[in-house]
């Protein structure tokens, strides 16, 4: 599984001009799962993003976890993380898994971090989502379970 985890003031999420999710300060995390991933690495992956520590503590250095702090959390899947830009000038996805096979595996991380965070918002799987964010920092980490 790979996340990409943006440190936010603030991001929504809406499909079809109808808002689903919506945070304040915490972190916005795009998640990709791979046909090689299993319920282990959602578990993984979300213990890892709960705790990361990603919020400046009282001396400005990056001691802090979403946990810690009680910011929130915006999950959204995005099986373009997994894309393989590397030949040509149209990304292939043959490293993302499919509908049927992420779609369990991100319910799995979803319920792995809402045992850890209240109130987790999401998206919806599979759906045209627009998402806006205001980045605060900026501070993007990229993470993947398993770790190569």
């Amino acid at each position: 599984m790979r996340a990409l985890i943006q440190r936010v003031s603030m991001a929504k999420v809406s499909v079809a001009g109808k808002e689903l999710g919506a945070i304040g300060r915490g972190l916005l995390v795009y998640v990709g799962v791979a046909p090689t991933d299993a319920a282990e690495d959602a578990a993984k992956l979300a213990d890892k993003v709960v705790n990361i520590r990603l919020f400046a503590d009282d001396e400005g250095k990056l001691n802090r976890s979403v946990l810690e702090t009680g910011g929130g959390l915006l999950v959204i899947s995005n099986f373009a993380l997994l894309a393989d830009a590397r030949k040509g000038r149209r990304p292939s996805f043959c490293s993302a898994a499919g509908g049927d096979q992420a779609q369990p595996l991100h319910k799995a991380f979803l319920d792995a971090v809402s045992r850890l965070i209240p109130g987790v918002q999401t998206g919806r799987f599979g759906a045209d989502m627009a998402i806006e964010s205001v980045a605060d920092g900026p501070v993007n980490i990229i993470i993947d379970i398993p770790i190569c």
